[in-house]
């Protein structure tokens, strides 16, 4: 991780490396059946899933701006978003990221990019019109230390698999099928790459998930430290979970993709149970801010 005032996680390190070796061993063990039942159409394979990783690692920083409606600002349109922002890196010690707002009431924030000098740093109008500035501080603070930490780059990636499953899925039958049938391969891939693809999104999907979850917990706690506020933090993660009931189920459905990259996650009514979340409990999280407020309190006595 490139040096910054940001506590380490060695935990997250370990976790998003074992993470990258089980997606990337499910990306080589997927292409590859699809290079064997399709072995007329190699190339389209080839060039596809190469182009699609490229784009998606390259270019993840616009793809979510653009996904959300995210447009960048300038200070002098919004200074107070601006002066956080910088107030936070110089106090990390990091580069500052791209600044931009996302014309939404769901109250949440998000970071993105593959690295330090591309990242991008979004809130929303709803979560800007809610919090105070110590709150907003905290978020900041919390997605800032996704882009420290890399953990941003590592999540677009592993989650990347999943869409490119069916993505591929799609082309191989197509390019096969196009081909006619003069061999039993495509009746065989009609059967067996939707179920293959079933599975590697499956794993895929958990993959992220548990990452999801951990990387959540390690950005609040370094987030709380480099602040030295976590109650700010905590006071930010109480109003905006609260504040999503109140949203209409049909804004919170358009955001509900993104929720692995979100401050909070945005669930409407009808979403699976927290076994599936992106996100662990607002309990948990407020929990753990508890135990760094009190780990700064008696440093601070020592």
């Amino acid at each position: 991780m490139p040096h910054t005032r940001y506590a380490p996680d060695r935990g997250l390190t370990a976790r998003m490396v074992t993470t990258m070796f089980f997606i990337g061993l499910l990306y080589v063990v997927f292409i590859g059946v699809l290079l064997a039942v399709f072995k007329g159409a190699w190339p389209l394979i080839v060039i596809i899933a190469g182009g699609l990783f490229v784009a998606q690692f390259w270019f993840s920083d616009r793809i979510a701006a653009f996904s959300m409606g995210a447009r960048e600002v300038t200070p002098q349109q919004a200074p107070e978003l601006h002066g956080a922002v910088d107030r936070l890196c110089a106090l990390a010690d990091m580069p500052k990221p791209r600044v931009a707002i996302a014309d939404t009431d769901v109250p949440n924030a998000f970071a993105t990019g593959r690295n330090q000098r591309n990242a991008l740093v979004c809130a929303t109008t709803g979560l800007l019109r809610r919090l105070e500035p110590e709150e907003l501080e905290g978020v900041l603070a919390h997605e800032l230390s996704h882009v420290a930490h890399r953990d941003v780059a590592v999540m677009t990636i592993a989650s990347f698999l999943g869409v490119l499953a069916g993505i591929m899925t799609r082309a191989a039958l197509w390019g096969g099928l196009s081909r006619g049938s003069r061999n039993n391969n495509v009746g065989i891939a009609v059967l067996l790459i939707p179920l293959i693809s079933a599975v590697v999104y499956a794993i895929s999907f958990l993959l992220t998930r548990l990452l999801s979850r951990y990387r959540e917990l390690s950005a609040d706690r370094a987030g709380a430290l480099l602040t030295g506020r976590p109650s700010a933090l905590a006071a930010a993660l109480t109003k905006v979970t609260g504040q999503m009931a109140r949203i209409p189920t049909r804004d919170l459905r358009k955001v509900e993709p993104y929720n692995a990259f979100f401050f909070a996650p945005a669930l409407s009514g009808e979403s699976v149970s927290r076994l599936f979340s992106s996100h662990p409990t607002l309990e948990r999280r407020l929990d753990q801010l508890a135990r760094v407020s009190t780990q700064l309190g008696q440093a601070g006595r020592g």
